[in-house]
């Protein structure tokens, strides 16, 4: 069907009275214009339409019409509702005009403001139906909803662990992209997570703000305060569930049903030695690299280890914290009270393959089951001669110094 000149210019947007008052968006126009003999004239609304221009100018947000399209003044974004566009267009401008009324704290949306508000009113009007916890947040109620349920709605597209919060993957696929987005301002370092970069401040600050209820001591996390008043507790919350072992840690608890499952998911880069926690792969790779970070501030040994600088720092002090309860000797290192301990119980733990021999120590083990292997690992720097032990090593090289063994 073929459109005569007037229907063109009625679809150009060039309307007759008649139109308007037939139009669904002619009572909500607010200017109209129309041609008259070429000329173009304000029309003449009639007073039915006057109202409701009155009434829509009162509300807060302008009607959406179909299809419309709101545009944000300072980019390139549009948006389909004028809301969205306000929302956005405070995030460039900065504009909070949602005022705290207890401190100067203001916000850019009023639904922020009300959140806001329960943290000072201690309201928690989100209450679990299978609990009788309560929170302040419908979306912090829905996460722990997900506590009874497991529900773990948020899968890695990179690897099969799926996760209760999108937080929480977020932070797991930096994992797979190496992302660091937060980077101190004092150092060089970055961050997966701001919560990491804020703990990390913490040492160029000093600041140890959380403080044990049952000591002196204070600690910059307070994660680590809980874990060390469990110490003053006895208290171990996690249950091995294949074995009667409770640890006082998840972290522990992790690393230790490591040994039901053989797992082992740390793996050195230099070799293809593989270690159940992080921290052993970490000095494991100090053999290679050859780096000792760990100084003595008594002389000027260093050490890869950090429990092996404490345990040599008790040769410049003296001390012997580790008590044997069965006589009256005492040790520097937990290790050497452990063996020594085996002399009262007769313990003999580390046992021979080959023979019926048990040795009290792993090392005593290994020399004698050199016996058996032929094995004679230490050389002699001076001449061709090897050794099954690194004693008798030094024993044979005095004979090269002009000394007798026993000197």
């Amino acid at each position: 069907m073929k459109h005569n000149e007037k229907d063109n210019e009625a679809e150009e947007g060039s309307y007759s009275h008649e139109n308007i008052k037939n139009s669904t968006y002619g009572k909500f126009e607010v200017k109209v214009k129309h041609e008259i003999e070429g000329n173009e004239e304000p029309m003449q609304i009639q007073d039915e339409e006057m109202e409701c221009k009155e009434e829509l100018e009162i509300k807060e947000e302008p009607i959406a019409f179909p299809g419309e399209i709101y545009q944000c003044s300072q980019g390139d974004k549009a948006y389909s509702h004028n809301n969205t566009r306000v929302k956005h267009h405070r995030t460039q401008t900065g504009e909070n005009p949602y005022q705290c009324n207890k401190f100067d704290d203001a916000f850019s949306w009023n639904g922020t403001l009300i959140n806001h508000q329960r943290t000072h009113t201690g309201e928690k009007p989100y209450q679990c139906s299978q609990c009788d916890k309560a929170f302040s947040h419908r979306h912090v109620l829905i996460d722990h909803q997900r506590t009874h349920t497991g529900e773990k709605p948020y899968q890695c597209i990179q690897c099969d662990k799926a996760f209760s919060k999108n937080s929480y993957l977020l932070i797991h696929q930096r994992i797979h992209s190496g992302e660091k987005p937060y980077q101190c301002r004092q150092c060089d370092k970055t961050f997966s997570q701001h919560s990491t970069l804020v703990n990390h401040h913490r040492t160029h600050t000093g600041e140890k703000q959380y403080q044990c209820s049952q000591c002196d001591k204070a600690f910059s996390r307070n994660s680590y305060r809980i874990i060390h008043q469990r110490k003053h507790t006895g208290e171990k919350p996690y249950q091995c569930n294949q074995c009667d072992k409770a640890l006082s840690t998840s972290n522990s608890l992790v690393i230790h049903q490591r040994i039901h499952s053989g797992e082992k998911p740390y793996q050195c880069s230099h070799c293809d030695k593989t270690f159940s926690q992080n921290s052993n792969l970490v000095n494991h790779m100090r053999t290679h690299t050859r780096e000792k970070p760990y100084h003595c501030s008594h002389c000027n040994k260093a050490f890869s280890q950090r429990h092996v600088l404490i345990d040599h720092q008790r040769t410049h002090t003296g001390e012997k914290p580790y008590q044997c309860t069965e006589c009256d000797k005492a040790f520097s290192t937990n290790r050497n009270l452990i063996i020594h301990q085996r002399k009262h119980t007769g313990e003999k733990s580390y046992q021979c393959n080959k023979c019926d021999k048990a040795f009290l120590r792993k090392c005593t083990l290994i020399n004698h089951e050199r016996t058996h292997t032929g094995e004679k690992p230490y050389q002699c720097s001076q001449c061709d001669k090897t050794f099954s032990q690194n004693s008798t090593l030094i024993q044979h090289q005095r004979t090269h110094a002009g000394k007798k063994p026993c000197q």
